[in-house]
């Protein structure tokens, strides 16, 4: 039951109302003078609307603009005090998997990995939040100083998940949806290779917006395509008007380098090649060798072409030739021209071999259910795999990734085989359990990089009926699942030995920094911390806290296998066959030094309250002397 407002009608607000009806261009959103966001009409656009010439105004520019645009882009830019924390007990093959699922929020997690995976990502493919009123947007707080929003992101104290429900009556309906996508697609960009591809989901509430704000960020000239998926194949007759079948995939490239886009050749479009006549050439399919043009349009592509079976000269009534007199000789002289089995068909064909034909297939814009899947197909998976239940509402089908996981840059269609694959809006991940399928299918080695917020799951759902209180839960569990159904059929075979599929993955948790804050000054200090500063690291951090802090301030990639040893009593560990070695004692004893010094890493790191001044000058020596391009740090 609704609670009665108590006063007046808000007369101002109604008149907005009726001018949006008739002049819906006029009105827009904006920031009232307490800065709280509300619908307001634009008086230069009113004018025009209301005149039979051009009135003058504010200097127009093509652009994209909304309440909140500005602290959107910073937000992308502003630095977060935060870290990844490993968690081995929510992860399968924690020290081999080259697969990541990061929980967290994604516009930390995207700032986190922007050294680890710049420009190492291929293929992002997100299904972000549908601006549907109904759905939850990442609440950024975009209206605060940009000193709050570090103290919020993690420089002073951590937070909680945040979250809100984007309903139209909070007056920024869509600027909240733009403002939430805006800065996670900037740092995407910078995780994608040269030639990589992004692709992004939305319904018709945003898509033409996300049109726009791709343009923005990546350049209109590299929005590559907008794909109309057929999501659904039957209507409802309880919509008010048109009932949406389809969904829109903004398709976005790095850069130039994915100067050329294909999609693998797929089975259907294979089987229209045969060899009836048994042609060395191998398979071919044939095209018609009549022009649309007519003979009045084209004289130059007109002329007689000699059947072989009996001799008879050809003429099209009406139409010229698709091709020169010259090409048509050489054609014929290469035995190119086929007059169907009995050889006296009305007009030629061109045989064209499968064998000439480049990697893949130029993608078309329209998926249809049958290529693509749809989203009753999504569900069944979930269900089937969480036998019989419900958990996730309106999962992607694998079978739609797994079609993007086909479009490949071209020299080589092996490009798509071996990548990074990248989703941080994972959901149930969908997208894990499509990389593990597709991978399964052709032996591709591809890794999954997924992102989910620890988003809670409602009281009353069949998820949380079944024991996952929130989505993180759901999504790993379902790429352990598929996983689980998926290894059975799987053995790669690799010079001479078999080598099994990565179906694991390394669970990382979104948190603040492992490094305690030692920027105190003396008088802010409360009694008992100057012990606790002696020790740079947070009492609460493990050394593999530590390790994967080191593996982000260093730029390391945060799948390289990595192995525990002891080593005199100390627990060592080992990144990348000893890429990297690190000892988070809190004293090391020069045997340990030596000990590591002794297998020449790349790279070794301490705390730095393992050392009293004289040991550190010692442990520096031991390095000189025995491992000299070593690099050595503390923290």
């Amino acid at each position: 039951m609704d609670k009665r407002k108590m006063h007046s009608p808000d007369l101002t607000q109604r008149n907005i109302d009726r001018i949006a009806e008739l002049f819906p261009t006029a009105v827009t959103e904006t920031l009232d003078g307490d800065g709280n966001p509300a619908r307001t009409v634009d008086f230069d656009a009113l004018r025009q609307e209301l005149s039979d010439h051009v009135v003058e105004g504010p200097q127009e520019r093509y652009q994209l603009d909304w309440p909140g645009k500005r602290a959107a882009a910073f937000a992308a830019n502003a630095p977060i005090a935060k870290t990844l924390r490993p968690v081995r007990g929510e992860s399968v093959d924690f020290d081999t998997t080259k697969n990541l699922f990061i929980e967290g929020d994604n516009l930390d997690a995207l700032k986190l990995l922007q050294e680890s995976y710049l420009g190492k990502v291929k293929l992002i493919y997100i299904d972000p939040p549908y601006n549907t009123g109904n759905d939850f947007v990442y609440d950024d707080d975009f209206a605060e100083s940009s000193a709050d929003y570090l103290a919020r992101s993690g420089q002073t104290s951590a937070t909680g998940d945040r979250l809100i429900a984007n309903t139209e009556a909070n007056g920024r309906f869509h600027s909240d949806w733009l403002s939430m996508m805006y800065p996670r697609l900037k740092l995407a960009k910078n995780l994608l290779a040269p030639e990589g591809l992004m692709f992004i989901s939305a319904d018709d509430s945003e898509a033409s917006a996300l049109v726009q704000i791709a343009g923005e960020v990546f350049g209109r000239n590299n929005v590559v395509a907008t794909i109309a998926w057929e999501k659904r194949y039957t209507r409802s007759n309880n919509a008010n008007s048109f009932y949406s079948v389809k969904d829109t995939i903004v398709l976005c490239r790095r850069s130039e380098a994915a100067g050329r886009i294909k999609e693998l050749r797929s089975d259907a479009a294979a089987g229209i090649y045969s060899n009836p006549d048994n042609d060395p050439r191998g398979s071919w399919t044939s095209a018609s060798y009549v022009n649309p043009a007519t003979q009045a349009a084209r004289p130059k592509l007109v002329y007689s072409i000699t059947r072989p079976e009996d001799g008879v000269a050809i003429d099209h009534p009406t139409h010229a030739w698709k091709f020169q007199r010259s090409e048509n000789e050489r054609h014929a002289a290469e035995g190119r021209l086929w007059w169907g089995r009995d050889g006296l068909a009305r007009y030629p064909r061109l045989k064209v071999f499968l064998s000439e034909m480049d990697d893949g297939m130029v993608p078309i814009d329209l998926w249809s259910h049958e290529l693509a899947g749809t989203t009753d197909e999504g569900g069944k998976e979930v269900k089937d795999l969480f036998q019989g239940n419900s958990v996730f509402d309106f999962p992607k089908p694998t079978k739609l990734i797994r079609k993007l996981l086909g479009i490949f840059v071209p020299p080589s269609q092996e490009w798509s085989k071996d990548m990074i694959v990248l989703d941080f809006f994972a959901g149930s991940s969908s997208t894990a359990h499509a990389v593990l399928a597709q991978n399964a299918a052709d032996g591709g080695s591809r890794r999954f990089v997924m992102v989910q917020l620890s988003e809670e799951t409602p009281s009353a759902s069949v998820a949380r009926a079944e024991g996952y209180s929130d989505i993180a839960q759901i999504s790993r569990e379902r790429i352990r699942r598929a996983a689980a159904a998926i290894k059975p059929t799987v053995a790669k075979v690799s010079d001479g030995h078999t080598d099994i599929q990565d179906f694991g993955f390394r669970t990382l948790r979104v948190d603040t920094t492992s490094m305690a804050d030692t920027s105190k000054t003396a008088d802010a200090l409360q009694q008992g911390e100057l012990t606790a500063l002696i020790d740079s690291v947070k009492p609460d951090r493990t050394d593999e806290d530590l390790l994967f802090q080191v593996l982000l301030d260093w730029g390391l990639d945060l799948s390289l296998p990595i192995k525990r040893s002891d080593v005199e009593g100390h627990a060592v560990f080992s990144v990348a066959e000893d890429a990297l070695v690190v000892c988070f004692e809190n004293h090391v004893s020069p045997a340990v030094v030596k000990s590591l010094a002794a297998v020449h890493p790349l790279r070794a790191v301490f705390k730095d309250s393992a050392f009293a001044d004289d040991e550190r000058t010692n442990a520096e020596q031991i390095f000189r002397e025995v491992s000299p391009d070593t690099e050595i740090r503390t923290i």
